[in-house]
């Protein structure tokens, strides 16, 4: 079952709200929203939470790195997970050698139990073509705020940025692209306040995904605000209870977390 709120359908003849870029000024709020943060991401940026949790993999977005994913670590650490940086750097976008390094990164998690991908933005669709190559290594795919559906022309409000960034079209990627869902349960968080990608390129269509759920807050607030990060660890847990028929993980409260 999916939970997707869906908007009023536009008319005839018209593009329908949810497939619109917002407007490109929102970028501004997106990033004077994140600067008084900036200081959660200082701390060390290995793993966190306890050593026999199960395995994720945080992957940033577009022009973020690990400190910048630090919070959501943390909180999938705070629920038990081994939270995992990429340990790449800056992602400036899709290069020739992306998912070879990623592919490395993801069998140096692995440690015998498939490892959640968790991917914000870019890292999404990255985390998507990852499940795509390595579906054995995978346990599920999470993206958060990923434009991952639609027409990479205009769904986001930056694409001629990663375009100048990256150094290629966002049609013609340095590496062969599957589509389609990955052969893994999949699950989209998606919100109506994104300043820079469309509502629907985040949702993605029924055959994309497993589960859409729409949260409150801007694009990085996926990544950085508590309030939206605890609600996206709770639904993380109930959509793998879920797909895996099996009880809610417990986690046991003289593990260290953080």
């Amino acid at each position: 079952m999916k939970w997707v709120r869906t908007a009023v359908a536009g008319t005839a003849g018209t593009v329908h709200p949810d497939d619109l870029a917002p407007p490109g000024w929102h970028r501004m709020r997106e990033i004077a929203w994140h600067l008084p943060r900036f200081l959660a991401g200082l701390g060390p940026v290995g793993p966190r939470g306890p050593e026999d949790g199960p395995p994720a993999l945080v992957l940033p977005g577009f022009l973020a790195s690990d400190r910048t994913t630090m919070d959501i670590r943390r909180a999938l650490a705070r629920g038990g997970w081994r939270a995992h940086p990429w340990a790449l750097g800056l992602n400036r976008g899709a290069k020739p050698d992306t998912m070879v390094a990623l592919g490395r990164r993801l069998r140096d998690v692995y440690d015998g139990r498939p490892v959640l991908l968790v991917g914000w933005s870019l890292g999404g669709m990255f985390a998507r073509e990852l499940a795509h190559g390595h579906p054995h290594l995978v346990r599920g795919v999470v993206t958060l705020c990923s434009p991952f559906s639609g027409d990479l022309k205009t769904n986001t409000n930056v694409r001629e940025l990663y375009e100048r960034i990256a150094g290629h079209d966002v049609n013609d990627p340095p590496f062969p692209v599957k589509p389609g869902k990955p052969p893994v349960p999949t699950l989209a968080f998606w919100s109506r306040r994104d300043g820079i990608c469309a509502p629907r390129a985040a949702r993605g269509l029924d055959h994309e995904i497993d589960r859409a759920i729409e949260l409150d807050t801007y694009h990085v607030g996926a990544v950085l605000w508590r309030p939206a990060l605890a609600r996206i660890v709770d639904e993380i847990g109930a959509f793998l209870s879920e797909v895996e028929a099996k009880a809610p993980m417990v986690t046991r409260p003289s593990e260290s977390r953080d």
